[in-house]
């Protein structure tokens, strides 16, 4: 992975920023993006696409990136946004932002998938990013281990959807609590069409406010 990464260094391009996304499919939640650069020289061994990764060894991955890279920039686009520009845009966004809010730029930008935002610095989309280049899969671990934790938190505050264990995802058991008592005000709306219709769920939030 490292050697994908320094492949692509040149005389102009010294730093790579990996750039990744968590939460795109989550029917609750925000969607957090993070961007990531380190030395050429720094590698961590265990270091690999989040979603193949147990949520232990994500958490400890999350303090070896933060304490051995030179920058990291994490954003989050929250559930109003995404309904308004869907969420595509706000996961273009999201990273977008990520990067303006590092204190090191980058010379190249890899992110994952394949689609880009426009920047100032070259962009490169990386299919399968996460599984191939170092940077894009630490800040995958970054963004993931980001948004676990805000959902664990607002878990609290709406404790019936079971967010610490389903992180917002679309599980049955979510599914049936929505559709018992309707969604909460972080549900992103334009998600939930094929659950419940526009008139039921506006019934629903309103019973819930």
């Amino acid at each position: 992975m490292k050697h994908f990464d320094n492949s692509f260094l040149t005389e102009d391009i010294e730093l790579i920023a990996g750039v990744d996304e968590a939460g795109r499919g989550p029917l609750a939640g925000p969607v957090v993006a993070a961007s990531v650069i380190f030395s050429p020289s720094v590698f961590i061994e265990e270091v690999n696409d989040s979603k193949k990764l147990s949520a232990k060894k994500r958490d400890e991955l999350y303090e070896q990136i933060l304490d051995k890279c030179l920058a990291c920039g994490v954003s989050v686009i929250s559930a109003g946004k995404i309904d308004k520009i869907n969420i595509l845009n706000a996961s273009l966004l999201a990273m977008l932002n990520a990067v303006k809010k590092m204190d090191v730029q980058p010379d190249l930008i890899l992110v994952d998938g394949n689609k880009t935002f426009n920047y100032h610095i070259p962009v490169k989309a990386v299919v399968k990013g996460d599984s191939k280049s170092f940077a894009v899969a630490a800040a995958s671990i970054i963004a993931k281990v980001t948004r676990d934790r805000i959902m664990k938190r607002l878990s609290g505050y709406y404790p019936d959807y079971l967010w610490e264990k389903n992180k917002g995802y679309p599980t049955k058991q979510h599914i049936e609590v929505i559709k018992t008592i309707g969604p909460s005000p972080l549900h992103r709306k334009t998600f939930l069409r094929k659950i419940i219709d526009d008139k039921t769920q506006a019934e629903l939030y309103l019973n819930t406010v």
